[in-house]
Protein backbone atom coordinates (compact mmCIF):
# COMPACT_ATOMS: atom_id res chain seq x y z
CA UNK A 1 0.00 0.00 0.00
CA UNK A 2 1.13 3.29 -0.86
CA UNK A 3 1.42 5.61 1.90
CA UNK A 4 2.73 8.46 0.07
CA UNK A 5 0.46 11.79 -1.19
CA UNK A 6 2.57 10.64 -4.70
CA UNK A 7 4.46 7.68 -6.10
CA UNK A 8 7.57 10.01 -6.32
CA UNK A 9 7.24 10.86 -2.82
CA UNK A 10 9.41 7.48 -2.11
CA UNK A 11 12.68 9.33 -2.87
CA UNK A 12 11.26 12.73 -2.80
CA UNK A 13 11.19 13.48 0.64
CA UNK A 14 10.92 17.02 2.23
CA UNK A 15 14.11 17.49 2.34
CA UNK A 16 14.59 16.86 -1.60
CA UNK A 17 11.55 18.70 -2.48
CA UNK A 18 13.19 21.39 -0.75
CA UNK A 19 16.50 21.60 -2.39
CA UNK A 20 14.44 21.25 -5.80
CA UNK A 21 12.73 24.80 -4.60
CA UNK A 22 15.98 26.23 -4.07
CA UNK A 23 17.93 24.54 -7.34
CA UNK A 24 15.09 25.66 -9.51
CA UNK A 25 13.41 22.61 -10.30
CA UNK A 26 10.75 21.21 -8.39
CA UNK A 27 8.34 23.26 -10.75
CA UNK A 28 8.71 20.74 -13.44
CA UNK A 29 8.62 18.06 -10.68
CA UNK A 30 5.10 19.47 -9.38
CA UNK A 31 3.77 19.61 -12.62
CA UNK A 32 4.44 15.52 -12.88
CA UNK A 33 3.09 14.86 -9.74
CA UNK A 34 0.08 16.88 -10.38
CA UNK A 35 -0.28 14.46 -13.94
CA UNK A 36 -0.10 11.50 -11.86
CA UNK A 37 3.03 11.07 -10.91
CA UNK A 38 5.17 7.68 -11.13
CA UNK A 39 3.52 4.82 -12.17
CA UNK A 40 3.16 2.20 -9.32
CA UNK A 41 2.30 -0.97 -11.25
CA UNK A 42 4.21 -2.83 -14.47
CA UNK A 43 3.12 -1.85 -17.47
CA UNK A 44 3.50 -4.22 -20.79
CA UNK A 45 6.53 -2.30 -21.91
CA UNK A 46 7.87 -2.31 -18.38
CA UNK A 47 7.53 -5.99 -18.44
CA UNK A 48 9.20 -6.56 -21.83
CA UNK A 49 12.24 -4.29 -20.49
CA UNK A 50 12.99 -6.29 -17.50
CA UNK A 51 12.50 -9.66 -19.24
CA UNK A 52 15.09 -9.08 -21.52
CA UNK A 53 18.23 -7.82 -18.94
CA UNK A 54 20.88 -10.12 -17.85
CA UNK A 55 21.77 -7.62 -15.32
CA UNK A 56 19.95 -5.79 -12.46
CA UNK A 57 21.65 -4.15 -9.16
CA UNK A 58 19.97 -4.81 -6.02
CA UNK A 59 20.17 -1.98 -3.56
CA UNK A 60 19.54 -2.76 0.05
CA UNK A 61 19.86 -1.38 3.80
CA UNK A 62 20.57 -3.26 7.22
CA UNK A 63 19.00 -1.35 10.68
CA UNK A 64 21.21 1.40 11.08
CA UNK A 65 20.78 2.56 7.32
CA UNK A 66 23.60 1.61 6.02
CA UNK A 67 23.16 0.90 2.27
CA UNK A 68 24.77 -1.79 -0.10
CA UNK A 69 24.49 -2.60 -3.60
CA UNK A 70 25.04 -6.03 -5.05
CA UNK A 71 24.89 -7.21 -9.35
CA UNK A 72 22.63 -10.22 -9.92
CA UNK A 73 22.49 -11.76 -13.86
CA UNK A 74 21.64 -14.10 -15.65
CA UNK A 75 20.16 -15.30 -19.03
CA UNK A 76 17.78 -12.74 -20.38
CA UNK A 77 14.01 -13.84 -18.45
CA UNK A 78 16.06 -14.84 -15.22
CA UNK A 79 14.30 -11.66 -13.92
CA UNK A 80 10.38 -12.57 -14.16
CA UNK A 81 7.48 -10.48 -13.74
CA UNK A 82 5.21 -12.63 -11.69
CA UNK A 83 2.72 -9.92 -12.00
CA UNK A 84 1.68 -5.99 -11.98
CA UNK A 85 3.66 -5.43 -9.01
CA UNK A 86 5.71 -8.03 -8.53
CA UNK A 87 9.38 -9.39 -9.59
CA UNK A 88 10.99 -12.35 -8.59
CA UNK A 89 14.34 -14.01 -9.81
CA UNK A 90 16.07 -17.39 -8.60
CA UNK A 91 18.77 -16.22 -6.43
CA UNK A 92 21.70 -18.34 -7.21
CA UNK A 93 24.19 -19.42 -4.80
CA UNK A 94 27.88 -16.97 -4.11
CA UNK A 95 30.21 -16.06 -2.04
CA UNK A 96 27.45 -16.87 0.58
CA UNK A 97 28.29 -13.36 2.47
CA UNK A 98 24.16 -12.82 2.62
CA UNK A 99 24.63 -9.46 3.51
CA UNK A 100 21.80 -8.95 1.22
CA UNK A 101 19.06 -11.42 3.00
CA UNK A 102 20.25 -9.83 6.54
CA UNK A 103 19.58 -6.19 5.04
CA UNK A 104 16.41 -7.55 4.24
CA UNK A 105 15.89 -9.11 7.51
CA UNK A 106 16.05 -5.95 9.08
CA UNK A 107 14.78 -3.56 6.60
CA UNK A 108 12.51 -4.60 3.79
CA UNK A 109 13.08 -1.40 1.66
CA UNK A 110 14.79 -1.98 -1.81
CA UNK A 111 15.41 -0.63 -4.86
CA UNK A 112 16.28 -2.32 -8.35
CA UNK A 113 18.30 -0.32 -10.90
CA UNK A 114 18.51 -1.70 -14.61
CA UNK A 115 20.84 -0.64 -17.30
CA UNK A 116 20.37 -1.52 -20.92
CA UNK A 117 23.71 -0.26 -22.13
CA UNK A 118 23.26 -0.96 -25.94
CA UNK A 119 20.04 1.31 -26.24
CA UNK A 120 21.27 3.77 -23.70
CA UNK A 121 18.34 3.33 -21.39
CA UNK A 122 17.84 2.93 -17.66
CA UNK A 123 15.16 2.25 -14.58
CA UNK A 124 14.70 2.88 -11.65
CA UNK A 125 12.30 1.17 -9.55
CA UNK A 126 11.36 1.40 -5.94
CA UNK A 127 9.99 -1.08 -3.45
CA UNK A 128 9.94 -3.99 -1.05
CA UNK A 129 11.89 -7.19 -1.29
CA UNK A 130 11.95 -10.78 0.69
CA UNK A 131 13.85 -13.90 0.71
CA UNK A 132 12.01 -17.46 0.20
CA UNK A 133 13.43 -20.17 1.18
CA UNK A 134 12.46 -24.07 0.83
CA UNK A 135 9.76 -22.94 -2.17
CA UNK A 136 10.38 -25.87 -4.66
CA UNK A 137 7.30 -24.95 -6.86
CA UNK A 138 8.47 -21.45 -6.85
CA UNK A 139 12.32 -22.10 -7.17
CA UNK A 140 11.01 -24.55 -10.58
CA UNK A 141 9.21 -21.41 -12.16
CA UNK A 142 11.86 -18.44 -12.03
CA UNK A 143 15.17 -21.04 -12.34
CA UNK A 144 16.14 -20.28 -15.86
CA UNK A 145 16.20 -23.36 -17.93
CA UNK A 146 19.72 -25.21 -18.74
CA UNK A 147 21.36 -23.11 -16.75
CA UNK A 148 24.50 -23.43 -15.31
CA UNK A 149 23.87 -22.21 -11.47
CA UNK A 150 22.81 -23.48 -8.22
CA UNK A 151 20.12 -21.64 -7.12
CA UNK A 152 20.11 -21.09 -3.38
CA UNK A 153 16.63 -19.05 -2.51
CA UNK A 154 14.30 -16.84 -4.42
CA UNK A 155 13.84 -12.98 -4.09
CA UNK A 156 10.36 -11.51 -4.76
CA UNK A 157 10.71 -7.53 -5.06
CA UNK A 158 7.20 -5.50 -4.98
CA UNK A 159 6.89 -2.54 -6.25
CA UNK A 160 6.14 0.70 -5.46
CA UNK A 161 7.11 3.04 -7.92
CA UNK A 162 9.19 3.46 -11.11
CA UNK A 163 11.00 5.85 -13.30
CA UNK A 164 12.68 6.05 -16.17
CA UNK A 165 15.87 8.15 -16.81
CA UNK A 166 17.04 10.13 -20.02
CA UNK A 167 20.13 8.22 -21.93
CA UNK A 168 22.33 11.26 -21.09
CA UNK A 169 26.16 9.75 -20.19
CA UNK A 170 25.32 6.49 -20.37
CA UNK A 171 28.10 4.91 -22.73
CA UNK A 172 27.14 2.70 -25.88
CA UNK A 173 28.21 -1.09 -25.13
CA UNK A 174 27.14 -3.93 -25.96
CA UNK A 175 26.78 -7.79 -25.34
CA UNK A 176 29.61 -10.01 -26.29
CA UNK A 177 27.10 -12.31 -27.57
CA UNK A 178 25.48 -9.45 -29.90
CA UNK A 179 28.74 -8.73 -31.07
CA UNK A 180 29.77 -11.85 -31.94
CA UNK A 181 26.46 -12.86 -33.62
CA UNK A 182 27.04 -9.46 -36.20
CA UNK A 183 30.44 -9.93 -36.50
CA UNK A 184 29.29 -13.95 -37.99
CA UNK A 185 26.87 -12.16 -40.05
CA UNK A 186 29.50 -10.18 -41.51
CA UNK A 187 31.67 -12.41 -42.37
CA UNK A 188 29.14 -14.90 -44.03
CA UNK A 189 28.30 -11.45 -46.01
CA UNK A 190 31.86 -11.40 -47.06
CA UNK A 191 32.36 -14.78 -47.97
CA UNK A 192 28.84 -14.51 -50.01
CA UNK A 193 30.71 -11.58 -51.86
CA UNK A 194 34.08 -13.70 -52.02
CA UNK A 195 32.20 -16.14 -54.11
CA UNK A 196 29.94 -13.90 -56.25
CA UNK A 197 33.37 -11.80 -57.11
CA UNK A 198 35.30 -15.42 -58.05
CA UNK A 199 32.60 -16.16 -60.06
CA UNK A 200 32.24 -13.39 -61.96
CA UNK A 201 36.01 -13.13 -62.57
CA UNK A 202 35.49 -17.07 -63.49
CA UNK A 203 32.96 -16.15 -66.44
CA UNK A 204 35.22 -13.23 -67.50
CA UNK A 205 37.86 -15.61 -67.78
CA UNK A 206 36.18 -18.23 -69.58
CA UNK A 207 34.33 -15.62 -72.39
CA UNK A 208 37.70 -14.20 -73.19
CA UNK A 209 39.14 -18.09 -73.80
CA UNK A 210 35.66 -18.22 -76.20
CA UNK A 211 36.71 -15.15 -78.06
CA UNK A 212 40.16 -15.64 -78.62
CA UNK A 213 39.34 -19.30 -79.45
CA UNK A 214 36.82 -17.78 -82.14
CA UNK A 215 39.00 -14.59 -83.38
CA UNK A 216 36.08 -12.49 -81.35
CA UNK A 217 37.25 -9.34 -78.69
CA UNK A 218 35.01 -10.11 -76.05
CA UNK A 219 36.33 -6.43 -74.88
CA UNK A 220 34.90 -4.78 -77.42
CA UNK A 221 31.41 -6.20 -77.46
Amino acid sequence: MNVHAFTSDVAFTPTVKAIQARKGSRQSYARVEERGGWQAGITPDLAAFIEMQTSVFLSTANGDGQPYIQHRGGPAGFLKVLDEHTIGFADFSGNRQFITQGNLTDNSRAFLFLIDYAHRQRIKIWGTARVVENEVELMAKLMPQDYKARPEQVILFTVSAWDANCPQHIPQRFEAADVAAALAERDKRIERLEQEVARLEGNSVTAARAGAATGVDTAEE
